[in-house]
């Protein structure tokens, strides 16, 4: 997640808010690739998760990376609860349960970030290895329950664990036992925004079979593919889910905007302190509802970045577009993530096929297919078809698009060898969930542990 801002530039009326995200709207030349990961901290030494405090915990590690790295340390309450890149240029966050999340800098190529992704990750082995810590490159926590699971010191997050179990059910196992990769792609103008949040709503399910990664529970098979998929079909759905109104030919910043507007709102930031403001909506809060009860309860810039990151749409819209659908997993795939979203929205060839594709698909049809992949993966049927073969199209077009993108390393070499992953899988006709559950029923006999050691960074 994000770093909560604290811009203290003063709402007047709502158009501002539509001329905020607007304001995201950047010329071809600059569009950037933004790649975040999370992976599960454990420990060797039995396979155990990490608390925050103590010589070889969290709060170690943290400090362990500002050492090395140099960057500035983001504090919550005295607690050190992540780190800044001095100009902005990438952050490290944690998520609730302690999963450590690298927020990628703006780059051009998909070279540059699995560049950025490689040495993040040696540098976190440099300080992780001599507390005895590893990563796991899952989508869901495989092994301990929820009560194992630490909890870091962050007030946006007490916040929210509160909050969850109002709104669903499975809300504090998002938080806390989740794990994704995710991409933060540009666009042009407002139209351009349109096509591709609309192509990329659309696909969002796709992208959910492709990386499924998250087959076991508390030690054991769960029955799913993407137990992250199907967690998020019940965590908060008044914030998350299908947007329907993105589906609509005039869709546009305004119509986000409203939407956004409705949602209850979690916090407000005053003075470095966090205010639970789940009782009101941002429109309620425009029309002067905390005002008595939250010191300079006047909405500013900064509470309405904040509140746009508590949406948890499957593609969240902010100043640029956030991929949401993946399901954390081994290094291949933070390449892979990027680069099969940059192969269809970057190119307007590879854009305008996959919106041709796509065109005609409906809402329930969208839906129905969310609601199958967790547990059908790439067997989920679509209008007649295997989404497998579905894949074998979409992946095409992404080739397509990096084949024509044609951005090269020193080796001249292209961005489609990034695909591969995918393309393993879809030639295999079987998920990755799918090869673990395969080798816990076989060669892993019957055990967890064996996860651990293959799937680790």
């Amino acid at each position: 997640m994000a770093r909560d801002t604290t811009d203290s530039r003063a709402i007047d009326s709502q158009d501002e808010l539509v001329e905020y995200m607007a304001e995201g709207c950047k010329p071809r030349d600059q569009w950037r690739i933004g790649t975040e990961h999370e992976k599960f901290p454990f420990y060797v030494d039995g396979n155990s998760p990490v608390p925050y405090g103590g010589d070889r915990g969290i709060k170690a590690l943290l400090e362990g990376m500002q050492k090395t790295l140099g960057w500035d340390p983001i504090i919550d309450a005295g607690h050190v609860i992540g780190l800044v890149e001095p100009t902005g240029q990438g952050a490290i966050s944690l998520e609730p349960g302690g999963q450590f999340e690298l927020s990628g800098a703006p780059v051009e190529t998909l070279h540059q970030t699995c560049r950025e992704g490689n040495a993040h990750l040696a540098q976190l082995r440099q300080i992780a290895e001599p507390l005895g810590i590893r990563f796991l490159g899952l989508g869901g926590s495989p092994k301990w329950t929820l009560a194992e699971t630490p909890r870091m010191p962050k007030s946006r997050y007490d916040i929210m664990t509160a909050y969850m179990p109002k709104v669903g059910t499975q809300g504090l196992d998002m938080m806390y036992r989740t794990c994704t990769i995710q991409v933060n792609l540009d666009f042009e103008s407002e139209a351009d925004m349109r096509r591709k949040m609309q192509v990329s709503m659309k696909l969002q399910p796709l992208s959910t079979a492709l990386f499924a990664n998250s087959p076991f529970t508390e030690g054991r098979p769960n029955g799913l593919q993407s137990w992250r998929g199907d967690i998020w079909r019940d965590t908060d759905n008044q914030r998350s889910g299908l947007l329907p109104f993105v589906f609509s030919p005039g869709f546009g910043f305004s119509d986000y905007v409203e939407w956004a507007l409705d949602v209850p709102m979690y916090f407000l930031i005053r003075d470095g302190r966090y205010f639970d403001c789940t009782h009101v909506t941002f429109r309620q809060f425009m029309a002067g509802a905390l005002k008595d009860t939250v010191p300079d309860g006047t909405p500013t810039m900064g509470d309405w970045a904040n509140h746009l990151s508590t949406m948890f749409p499957d593609v969240r819209l902010k100043r640029f577009l956030e991929m949401r659908g993946a399901d954390g997993g081994p290094w291949r795939r933070i390449c892979a993530l990027p680069a099969f979203w940059v192969g269809l929205l970057y190119d307007d060839e590879a854009l305008g096929q996959a919106e041709e594709l796509t065109r005609d698909w409906s809402v329930e049809e969208v839906e129905a297919m969310r609601n199958a992949v967790p547990v059908e993966g790439l067997d989920t049927a679509f209008r007649n078809r295997r989404l497998n073969e579905i894949a074998r199209e979409v992946l095409e077009i992404s080739r397509l698009g990096l084949t024509n993108r044609n951005r090269v390393n020193n080796e001249g070499v292209d961005e489609t060898g990034f695909l591969a992953p995918l393309e393993e899988a879809v030639a295999r006709g079987t998920t990755s969930a799918q090869e673990m559950v395969r080798a816990f029923h076989t060669r892993w006999g019957g055990s967890i542990e064996p996860v651990f050691l293959e799937y680790a960074y």
